[in-house]
C-alpha cells in the first residue's frame, strides 16, 4: 500500500511517500504554501492508497491550537480525495528531521519530518500501511 504523509503547517507542507510495499520512504518537495489541489495531484500522480496527516500533539500528550488546524486540514482533504485520510501523532518528527539532516539526509526539513512521520506510521502497522 502506497502512503503519502503530510507534515502540515500554515506556511509549508512537508511531503513524503512510501513505496507500494510500505518499506521504503522518501521525502518529496515541500509545498509552500500548503495547497490542497497540489496535494490531490500528488496523491493521483503517485497512485496513493492512503494519506496520513501529522497530528501535532504536545510532549505531554495534549492537543494544541495547531492540532485543531491539522484535524480541520485532514477533514477538508478527506472531502477532496477518493482515498482514506487519517491523522497520526507527529511528536518529535521535527527533532528527528533535524538530526537526520545533520547526519547527511537530503531534503527539506518539513519533508524529512513527513518521512519520519511515515516511517513511524508504517512501523506501527507492521509496514503494511
Amino acid at each position: 500500500m502506497r502512503v503519502l504523509a503530510l507534515d502540515h503547517g500554515t506556511a509549508r507542507c512537508g511531503c513524503a511517500i512510501s513505496d507500494p510495499t510500505g518499506t521504503v520512504v522518501r521525502p518529496l518537495a515541500t509545498l509552500e504554501p500548503p495547497d490542497l489541489a497540489r496535494i490531490a495531484e500528488l496523491a493521483s500522480e503517485h497512485a496513493v492508497d492512503r494519506v496520513v496527516v501529522g497530528l501535532p500533539i504536545s510532549l505531554a500528550g495534549e492537543e494544541t491550537a495547531q492540532t485543531g488546524i491539522s484535524r480541520e486540514f485532514a477533514a477538508t482533504l478527506a472531502e477532496l480525495l477518493e482515498v482514506p485520510v487519517e491523522t497520526y501523532d507527529e511528536r518529535l518528527t521535527t527533532a528527528m528531521a533535524t538530526r537526520s539532516a545533520h547526519q547527511g539526509a537530503t531534503g527539506d526539513p518539513d519533508s524529512l519530518a513527513a518521512a519520519h512521520l511515515l516511517e513511524a506510521y508504517l512501523a506501527a502497522r507492521g509496514g503494511d500501511g
